[in-house]
């Protein structure tokens, strides 16, 4: 039998049994979630508990009136297709993926079943959508960022750290919004008097080597984007950088919680209580084409002090005034 992994959240189990929960006669409907993570990962399963928290606040009560099929496949691609095709022959109300590759899973399976997204930049780049207006098919949700941030983590690591010249960026090329931000981090460098090279981390066995060889030469900074590598994989990224003396902005806060430097992007929590709203609203009827695709509205500014201190930075007071949050 495929090994499955299902998450234990606050409240109860992801996957449990319903007959004696639902009310007699009002339909359970079932809500498939697709992720790229490992169950022992806090932030997915805080990320969860916001989405069944949103959920909810607007009525729908895992046990009760709503089921929840959680599969998570790590940073393994043949597992995530296999959970995909488990997930669509489940035929459930709607289902829900975070990042591009989870979706385009999901879409290689179906074409009719409702699917929102979280924690895709790109979604017209990716194919996911037609437009952001408009997405025109069974697709749409939320995006954490566009492409301009990668340019903004440039030049927040650069107000930390002046006297660095050189940063290297780990990011996936496979993916259109990476390779976006990737193209405004080219834009940006020249500007600031930076230097940026790509990292090229295409599975767990690269990551080392990448970051080893970067440190060879002195006067460096890492930029690391989140994708499922960088995910699954930010501790041994962050001891790396520990490691080189390698001072790095990161995409999301649990980078940071995890002890990472600084991290600039959206906030994580906030966004799923979002795409709970979505999932509401598809299994009262309204189909995805005429659901627009959300932006973020705002962005977290995360300081790592304790890291800081380890690696004899001074935070100049500036960036501290403008910090959303600072880790001692």
């Amino acid at each position: 039998m495929r090994r499955r992994e299902f998450i234990t959240l606050l409240g109860g189990v992801a996957a449990w049994p319903l007959a004696a929960r639902a009310q007699q006669g009002e339909r359970v409907r079932r809500v498939g979630v697709l992720i790229s993570a490992t169950g022992d990962d806090p932030q997915m399963r805080r990320q969860i508990a916001a989405l069944q928290d949103g959920l909810r606040e607007l009525g729908w009560i895992e046990g009760s009136n709503v089921r929840i099929e959680t599969r998570l496949s790590a940073d393994d691609p043949s597992r995530l297709r296999a959970y995909a095709a488990e997930l669509v022959g489940l035929q459930p109300d709607a289902l829900v993926a975070s990042g591009p590759t989870p979706v385009l899973a999901l879409q290689r399976e179906t074409r009719t079943l409702p699917i929102i997204f979280a924690q895709v930049n790109d979604p017209v780049g990716s194919g996911l959508v037609a437009t952001l207006p408009r997405p025109g098919g069974n697709v749409t949700g939320f995006t954490p960022a566009e492409f301009s941030i990668g340019g903004k983590m440039l030049e927040v690591l650069k107000d930390l750290t002046p006297g660095t010249a050189r940063f290297g960026a780990i990011l996936d090329e496979t993916l259109t919004d990476q390779t976006g931000m990737w193209r405004t981090l080219q834009t940006v460098a020249p500007t600031i008097g930076a230097q940026v090279q790509h990292l090229a981390v295409g599975s767990p066995g690269e990551i080392e080597p990448a970051i080893a060889a970067f440190a060879d030469n002195p006067n460096g900074g890492l930029i690391v984007f989140a994708n499922r590598i960088t995910i699954v994989h930010r501790e041994r990224i962050i001891a790396l950088a520990a490691r080189y003396r390698l001072p790095a902005i990161y995409s999301y806060r649990y980078f940071v919680e995890d002890g990472g430097l600084m991290s600039y992007g959206a906030d994580l929590i906030g966004l799923y209580r979002r795409v709970a709203s979505y999932v509401d609203r598809v299994l009262k009827g309204e189909k995805p084409a005429d659901l627009p695709v959300q932006q973020p509205t705002q962005y977290q500014l995360v300081i790592n002090l304790r890291t800081a201190k380890a690696l004899g930075l001074d935070v100049p007071p500036t960036l501290l005034a403008v910090a959303d949050e600072v880790i001692e």
